[in-house]
């Protein structure tokens, strides 16, 4: 065990900052340190659109990981996700000069080098070149090309893209909050990581990741990444129509949401109701849980539809691309009641809900096995494969030099309601590889491609 090897993952969703400390135990496993979470100020369907309340919830997040852990974070790798992502599949091919080499690193590198230079839409960056099989001289479905013979080195890669502006705002907004970039990883193939097992991607399967502002897609087969998209909706999109459609506050329909939501209409009765407070001495509401669930229905249909449609276009129509493991939802929204029935009922495909569980500590605080920290999670395994020393012992700090306290800052939190204002229920309810090396070796040049443009910006 690596006891230096302190990795940290900063997860910046639309509705909270996640900031978690973890490192290796003996067994493999992934023990948790310390974890910060603030509420999500600034971020907007996965995208930065305030700098300044990014910032703070970032600090704050990060302070209260530190306070809890006891080591000072110096560096982080952070999901990415938005609207503002696609995914593209891509060919490409290099001749070597001498087949009698056997193929290296530097070839793999090379190929990719040459995926670098494809053209994008103007503002788009490159963010992840995934090989998926090579093909060597002709012989194809080769996964391990390293130590191999041959002139012809190609492969099929997929390419994810996104908007550059939207990569560099996060960038500053972690360099302003006293952090470094370790990594960037796109958040479905953290969350995939976190929840999703071995035999899992190799028989084929699609991993739905449903947050605050976006959900998020990564369809597996043969232990590859076959496909990836991100849907600019979540469970924010729910609220907003219970919001609407009940006429309350966004609290109110948030708490609405998770304590007596359900995402199929036919499990209420008629008869039950739930009472919310009235606002300043106004008569209570009261609201059918029937009509709750048809509110909350009708906008889980629509978001499992439109990934539906993005399943059927990767082809898992085709009987060779059939995902033969199914539908694993992850994030906040898998926790809302009977959404499993309701995407097997509108896909036709088995589902299971994906908690980061199996790859955490036996000691680990219950709480983090929810569907909710499945980014953070994967995020923090990423961390561990770079190999990075992302925090500190603040006892070790102490001896060597003082410790600069990063500026604490106080970001306005919605005030909590008495017990007795939550809403009431009147009636009772019934119930290391080629792979790595090749993220690794990208990674290191993207990152300082970030690095070099935010201390030119300076």
């Amino acid at each position: 065990m690596n006891k230096d090897n302190i990795a940290v993952g900063l997860d910046i969703g639309t509705t909270k900052i996640v900031a978690m400390i973890g490192k290796k135990n003996e067994y493999g496993k992934l023990e948790i340190l310390g974890v910060g979470q603030s509420k999500s100020l600034g971020v907007h369907r996965g995208v930065v659109n305030n700098i300044t309340q990014t910032i703070q919830s970032i600090q704050q997040a990060v302070t209260e990981a530190e306070n809890k852990s006891g080591y000072k974070i110096n560096d982080v790798v952070v999901g990415i996700a938005g609207q503002h992502i696609r995914s593209i599949q891509h060919s490409d091919y290099i001749s070597r000069p001498n087949p009698e080499e056997v193929i290296g690193d530097s070839d793999i590198d090379a190929l990719i080098g040459q995926v670098h230079k494809l053209a994008m839409l103007p503002g788009e960056e490159i963010i992840h070149v995934l090989p998926q099989e090579f093909k060597i001289d002709g012989q194809a479905e080769i996964k391990e090309p390293i130590g191999m013979y041959g002139g012809r080195l190609e492969s099929s890669f997929h390419v994810v893209v996104g908007q550059a502006a939207s990569i560099r705002n996060l960038g500053r907004c972690i360099k302003s909050a006293g952090l470094e970039l370790s990594g960037l990883t796109l958040e479905p193939l953290a969350s995939a990581d976190a929840v999703l097992s071995q035999e899992e991607k190799e028989a084929g399967v699609a991993l739905i990741d449903i947050g605050g502002g976006t959900t998020d897609l990564a369809i597996f087969k043969d232990g590859i990444i076959r496909h990836t998209a991100v849907i600019p909706f979540g469970g924010n999109v729910i609220t907003e129509d219970i919001k609407e459609g009940c006429s309350i506050i966004e609290k109110q329909a948030e708490l609405l949401k998770t304590r007596f939501g359900s995402a199929w209409p036919g499990e209420n009765k008629d008869n039950e109701i739930v009472s919310i407070p009235g606002l300043r001495g106004r008569e209570p509401k009261e609201i059918s849980l029937k009509n709750l669930s048809k509110i909350i229905h009708a906008r889980v249909v629509e978001i499992i539809e439109q990934v539906y449609a993005e399943i059927k276009l990767y082809g898992h129509e085709d009987p060779k691309k059939k995902l033969i493991a199914g539908i694993v939802l992850t994030g906040g929204g898998a926790e809302l009641k009977h959404i499993k029935q309701l995407v097997e009922y509108i896909t036709g495909m088995d589902t299971r809900i994906g908690y980061p569980n199996e790859h955490l500590a036996g000691d680990s605080d219950e709480e983090l096995s929810s569907p909710l920290y499945a980014t953070a999670v994967g995020l923090v395994m990423n961390s561990i494969r770079n190999n990075t020393k992302s925090a500190t012992p603040l006892v070790e700090l102490k001896k060597e030099e003082p410790v600069k306290v990063r500026p604490q800052v106080v970001v306005e939190e919605p005030i909590i309601e008495e017990e007795k204002e939550e809403p009431k229920v009147t009636q009772p309810i019934k119930h290391e590889t080629t792979d790595d090396k090749i993220k690794r070796s990208f990674f290191d040049k993207y990152i300082d491609k970030i690095k070099e443009f935010l201390d030119n910006a300076e």
